[in-house]
């Protein structure tokens, strides 16, 4: 009695998941997730992605992440809304709880979870298939890329994310992660705000061996700072592939972008 109980608990699991029609997309890394699935029929709404190109933009917006219009949210009816840390308020979700939606939070704190979370993603949305596949491509692609570049000794990364005030990156930020894959080390891994606010002197003090950001032009600001080892070196560099900051499938092949442009600038001793 009690497995056959199990047994259509399980079924009715099953079919749930597999009834899902109407998901909301709350960031744009979990609608780059549903579209690596090939779940995008399932969305009918997303946030509009700042600075990045809207990858269906067909699809009605429910605001900006970190801005969210929730009466147009509860408009369109969805069975599941997929959210990301920090782009919902605690009292936006207890409204989402009230109206009986069901939400999905996805925080990977590395690339082997973020992986693990578009497995989980998959069988939740019904389509386990899809989402086994693509996990698996995923872990070869990144073991593949730790054994390429891996490192002896770690070389030292300033990671900016703005010049002013100057902003970085701490250690359980998964881009963190990531430099460790190229055989690199974030210099400010020990902080643990995801972008803590550092000082000029504090990256002089730790002596990176590259500086990496998003603009040139900032990077530039760094050059009359001559004890620094990346200045020495001529090692500013600028991030290949701003997809390194979406946590998505399509951050394997940033970070493989990335560890390439640190091998060639600065190679490991073999």
């Amino acid at each position: 009695m009690a497995q056959s109980l199990l047994g259509l608990s399980l079924l009715f699991a099953s079919s749930a998941q597999a009834a899902l029609s109407r998901v909301v997309s709350l960031a744009p890394a979990l609608t780059e997730m549903m579209i690596e699935l090939d779940a995008q029929d399932l969305l009918v709404g997303v946030v509009e992605a700042n600075g990045v190109a809207a990858p269906l933009p067909g699809l009605p917006s429910v605001g900006t992440y970190g801005a969210l219009n929730m009466e147009r949210l509860v408009s369109l009816k969805p069975d599941l809304v997929l959210l990301w840390e920090g782009g919902v308020s605690p009292a936006e979700l207890k409204q989402l709880q009230n109206l009986g939606i069901a939400s999905l939070s996805i925080v990977p704190r590395d690339l082997d979870q973020l992986i693990d979370k578009i497995e989980a993603l998959a069988v939740r949305l019904g389509r386990s298939e899809q989402g086994r596949q693509h996990a698996a491509a995923l872990r070869t692609r990144l073991q593949a890329l730790r054994a390429q570049y891996r490192r002896a000794e770690p070389l030292k990364v300033f990671y900016q994310v703005w010049d002013n005030p100057l902003y970085t990156l701490g250690g359980k930020q998964i881009i963190s992660n990531a430099l460790r894959v190229c055989g690199a080390r974030n210099v400010f891994e020990d902080l643990d705000p995801p972008a803590p606010m550092v000082s000029v002197e504090s990256v002089i003090e730790r002596d990176p061996q590259v500086i990496l950001g998003n603009d040139q032009a900032q990077l530039n600001a760094w050059k009359a700072r001559k004890q620094v080892d990346a200045v020495a070196h001529a090692r500013l560099l600028v991030v290949p592939d701003n997809g390194i900051e979406r946590p998505s499938g399509q951050m394997i092949e940033a970070t493989a972008k990335l560890c390439a442009l640190i091998e060639t600038t600065a190679p490991a001793s073999k």
